[in-house]
């Protein structure tokens, strides 16, 4: 089918999902990892209560870009005040325009709905060093109107790796796995090994085996791989786990290596079980291959057309290599599967 006939993806994807879950599970570590004296003057034996499901009608004609992992926290003071907490967490990687005018829109519209003190505070994750937007305002004719609030720049933290690796906190993880997919964004074998040392470490931190779980969806969700070298990840980690009889993070399976295992002991019952295995983890590991790439591929641009999925069942384990290597460059899903190499 020739390219001109093929149609036009829909928009990449967002990752707003994966900081969201974590905001969700580990908010106290949040405050206490990015804004400390924050954290220490609230009361966390009260709890806290999320009021995300009351944003869209705070904002909800608020014409002002994209937002991604917006939070809405109710918090109580150390002296017993009521706090409204605007957790703002700008994932985008893209500086905007409009992004301290829309700080200052939720503040105010979140005070207007409340009438409590709201505090907005604001993560940044773009690679633009000189882009530090803190305050937005205006005046006119003797009133002053505004706010400023704290802003944290992940790439700051490239100086500051040492402290990240000793530190017991999960956004650590979060931020060293962040830092990890921009410095790798055209590296893919650099991205397999930094993914390895990650995970490792949160087995060498000595973190709950629920919580290995929840950062190693977040690792796995942003430090995307290609389908040959994910393959590799997964049988490194599973050695890994093996080798500290440690078995948290069976993913395994979703690459087709378990069943392929499963099909070579059936078949080696009958062929000679050393034949048998590694026939039948061969063929598990192509199966999981197609099947790990269409999950990059969606992730990447979205629902995929049905074209797509025709050629994915159809193709070799040579085509699987060549379409996997381009996931990560190919600015449109139909140039994944271009018989030319991309420029």
């Amino acid at each position: 089918m020739a390219l001109s006939l093929l149609p036009d993806p829909p928009p990449m994807t967002d990752y707003d999902s994966p900081w969201k879950e974590m905001l969700d599970e580990y908010f106290p570590a949040f405050m206490a990892f990015f804004f400390p004296a924050a954290c220490a003057d609230i009361d966390w034996a009260r709890g806290y209560e999320s009021l995300d499901k009351e944003l869209p009608q705070i904002v909800r004609d608020a014409d002002l870009g994209k937002r991604l992992a917006d939070k809405l926290m109710k918090v109580w003071r150390q002296s017993g005040e009521e706090q409204m907490v605007m957790i703002h967490t700008e994932i985008q990687g893209v500086p905007e325009q409009e992004f301290n005018k829309r700080m200052y829109v939720y503040n105010y519209r979140t005070f207007d709905r409340y009438d409590r003190p709201v505090v907005s505070l604001a993560v940044l994750s773009d690679t633009r060093r000189d882009w530090r937007p803190n305050q937005y305002g205006y005046e006119l004719w003797g009133c002053r109107v505004g706010i400023e609030f704290p802003v944290v720049k992940l790439m700051d933290y490239r100086e500051r790796w040492d402290e990240l690796e000793h530190s017991d906190n999960p956004f650590a993880i979060v931020v060293m796995a962040h830092l990890q997919t921009q410095a790798t964004r055209h590296d893919p074998e650099a991205r397999l090994q930094a993914k390895l040392r990650i995970v490792r470490r949160l087995y060498e931190r000595g973190y709950s085996r629920q919580d290995i779980l929840n950062l190693f969806r977040f690792i796995d969700w942003v430090l995307v791989l290609p389908a040959g070298l994910e393959a590799r990840f997964q049988v490194e980690l599973a050695q890994f786990e093996a080798e500290r009889n440690m078995p948290y993070v069976t993913s395994v399976e979703r690459l087709g290596i378990e069943k392929g295992i499963q099909q070579g002991i059936q078949q080696g019952l009958q062929q000679g079980l050393q034949q048998g295995l590694q026939q039948g983890l061969q063929q598990g590991l192509q199966q999981g291959e197609a099947a790990l790439l269409k999950r990059l591929l969606t992730r990447r641009f979205g629902p995929l057309p049905e074209w797509v999925e025709q050629r994915l069942t159809q193709a070799s384990p040579a085509d699987l290599e060549r379409w996997a290597d381009r996931v990560l460059d190919a600015p449109r899903l139909a140039e994944v599967f271009t018989t030319t190499s991309l420029s």
